[in-house]
C-alpha cells in the first residue's frame, strides 16, 4: 500500500471526526497499528483540532451560567416537585453542542485547505511539465534549425539517392560537406525499418566496386526529422544504403539495398 497516498486521501481526516462507517473505522485502526506514519498523522490530525479549536472557543465569562439559569428559571418556574428530579446540564450540553459544531467546522476547513494545496502541487507540477516540454522542443527546433544551415553551406553537394529493386518507391538525399568530412542523410523516403535491423549508410568508390560504412541511421522511428549526420573522410564517388540486422554489417546486404546515388550524378 501507498502510504503517502492513503494519508492524501482525506481519509484519516473523516476517521478523526468520525465521518467513517464502522468497516472504515476497522481499516483505519488496522492500518494505524501496521504502519506508525499513518498513526502519527492521526495523531497530528487530533492535536491540530484540538488547538484550533481551544483557541477558537469562545469564552464563557464567570457570570455566563447564572445569567443562562436565571433566564431558564424564568421560563420553567421552580416547584418542589421539580426540585426533587435530576436537573439538566443545560450549561454541558450547550457547551459539547458548541465543541462538536466548531469542530465540525474546523475539519471541514482543514480537508478544504488540504484538497487545495493538493490542487496547488499538481497545477505546479503540470506546470514543470509544460516547461520541460517547451524546453525540449526549443532544444529539437534549434538542434534542427542548425542542420538546416549546414544543408545549405555554399560547400554542400546533394547527392539523390533512388529506389532500387527491393524497395523501387524509396528514396534519400546526401549532403556532402567534403571540407567539414560529414554527411548530412535525409532519410524521410524510407519505410521505418522491421523490428532487428536497422539502415546502414556506405560511401562508394566504383571502379572497383568498394564500400566502406560511414554508420547506422539508429533511432530511425524515435527521429521525426529524419536527418542524421555522419563522419564520412572518404573520397566517396557514391552513397548507397542497405537494410541491416541491428548492429550493422561488414560488407553490405547487396538484397536489401534501398537507395543508391552518385556524385555529381
Amino acid at each position: 500500500m501507498d502510504v503517502k497516498e492513503y494519508i492524501a486521501s482525506g481519509k484519516l481526516e473523516l476517521y478523526v471526526a468520525g465521518a467513517l462507517s464502522p468497516e472504515e473505522n476497522l481499516e483505519v485502526q488496522h492500518y494505524a497499528i501496521q504502519y506508525p506514519e499513518i498513526r502519527k498523522e492521526i495523531e497530528a490530525i487530533e492535536k491540530a483540532i484540538l488547538e484550533l479549536t481551544e483557541s477558537a472557543s469562545p469564552k464563557m465569562p464567570q457570570d455566563g451560567f447564572a445569567k443562562i439559569k436565571a433566564e431558564i428559571d424564568d421560563v420553567i418556574p421552580f416547584t418542589p416537585e421539580g426540585s426533587k428530579t435530576r436537573r439538566t446540564p443545560w450549561g454541558s450540553y450547550l457547551g459539547w453542542a458548541a465543541s462538536i459544531l466548531l469542530a465540525v467546522g474546523l475539519f471541514w476547513m482543514y480537508n478544504e485547505n488540504a484538497k487545495l494545496k493538493s490542487e496547488i502541487e499538481l497545477t505546479n507540477q503540470e506546470k514543470q511539465n509544460l516547461e520541460e516540454t517547451l524546453s525540449e522542443t526549443q532544444e529539437e527546433v534549434t538542434a534542427t534549425e542548425g542542420l538546416l544551415e549546414e544543408i545549405r553551406d555554399k560547400n554542400v553537394t546533394v547527392i539523390a539517392l533512388g529506389g532500387q529493386t527491393v524497395s523501387p518507391s524509396s528514396y534519400a538525399k546526401a549532403y556532402w560537406n567534403k571540407e567539414e568530412q560529414k554527411v548530412i542523410i535525409d532519410a524521410k523516403g524510407l519505410p521505418e525499418p522491421p523490428d532487428g535491423f536497422t539502415y546502414q549508410v556506405w560511401s562508394l568508390k566504383l571502379d572497383p566496386l568498394t564500400p566502406t560504412s560511414i554508420g547506422l541511421l539508429d533511432d530511425f522511428v524515435s527521429q521525426d526529422t529524419r536527418l542524421f549526420t555522419l563522419e564520412n573522410a572518404n573520397e566517396s564517388e557514391a552513397f548507397g544504403i542497405t537494410l541491416e540486422p541491428e548492429g550493422g554489417s561488414e560488407t553490405p546486404t547487396l538484397e536489401q539495398l534501398y537507395t543508391l546515388g552518385a556524385v555529381g550524378a
